[in-house]
């Protein structure tokens, strides 16, 4: 009885202790439950974060991409803009040129024609015409050769149309027809200007002046011929004409000051004695 007793009691203890364990059991079951809900939660965190960082990596570096392509793309599109404005801008200067080489072209081809027609007036010796389409013709595109051809012929034809002229005053001035022949020589001078038939042209325009009572007119062109003519055999000739003129005007000062600077200039002249002469009768009067 008493071994049944032990058994029994042996018995209720184990059971005690199983429940202990059980007990135990079932709270390291909760803990562990515990523990590994939190384990999940933390793990759900560092997910979650992991993949947010990993999101915003990838954004970050699709965005650096999308600013490194859309900088080259850039890059690329200004270089091609550029290279197009350029291209643009060359052919602009190409066509520019090309129409410059057109109009040369066009204006050596009027040039041409313009000489031809011009070199036919040389041929035939129309003289008037020659001096009167000159001043057109020189302002085409011509070469330097055919200018000098031109200028030469042009400065021939006014020295010829001058000679004429003048030779044509000279007779107007033996018979008289003093307004033709002032006309004559006006013509001849404006016509050539340097020619060597000019100084007497000069003088001769100023016995016609004197005739037409244009003393005024003629006494500057006989100071420049007393002073500085080229042709030294018409000097004295224009300073005694010029003497006659100033006593024409009633200029008796400066007609005396002429008088005696043309009988000390010219000792040897024919007209000596009648400027002598006449510088003694305004002495006398005036």
């Amino acid at each position: 009885m008493d071994q049944f007793d032990d058994e029994l009691r042996e018995i209720k203890r184990e059971i005690v202790e199983s429940r202990g364990l059980i007990i135990k059991t079932n709270n390291l079951t909760n803990a562990l439950a515990a523990d590994l809900k939190t384990i999940s939660k933390r793990q759900l965190g560092f997910e979650r974060r992991a993949f947010w960082n990993s999101a915003s990596a990838n954004l970050l570096f699709v965005l650096v991409v999308i600013g490194v392509v859309k900088l080259a793309w850039d890059a690329r599109i200004d270089s091609v803009q550029a290279e197009t404005k350029q291209a643009k801008d060359k052919i602009g200067k190409l066509e520019s040129d090309v129409k410059e080489m057109q109009r040369r072209a066009d204006d050596r081809t009027r040039a041409e024609s313009a000489a031809a027609a011009f070199y036919e007036l040389v041929r035939a010796g129309r003289r008037q015409e020659i001096i009167d389409g000159f001043e057109a013709l020189r302002k085409e595109p011509l070469s330097r050769a055919e200018l000098a051809f031109f200028t030469d012929a042009v400065d021939t034809a006014r020295a010829e149309l001058g000679i004429k002229s003048y030779q044509l005053g000279l007779d107007h001035l033996r018979t008289g027809r003093w307004h033709e022949a002032a006309v004559a020589f006006e013509d001849a001078i404006r016509m050539k200007e340097n020619a060597a038939h000019t100084p007497s042209a000069r003088l001769n325009l100023a016995r016609a002046y004197r005739k037409l009572n244009r003393q005024r007119d003629a006494i500057p062109m006989l100071m420049q011929l007393s002073e500085a003519s080229p042709d030294k055999e018409i000097t004295d000739d224009a300073m005694f004409l010029l003497c006659e003129c100033l006593v024409d005007i009633q200029a008796w000062n400066d007609a005396k000051t002429t008088l005696r600077a043309f009988i000390r200039r010219f000792p040897d002249s024919p007209f000596l004695n009648d400027a002598r002469m006449e510088l003694a009768d305004i002495s006398l009067k005036h």
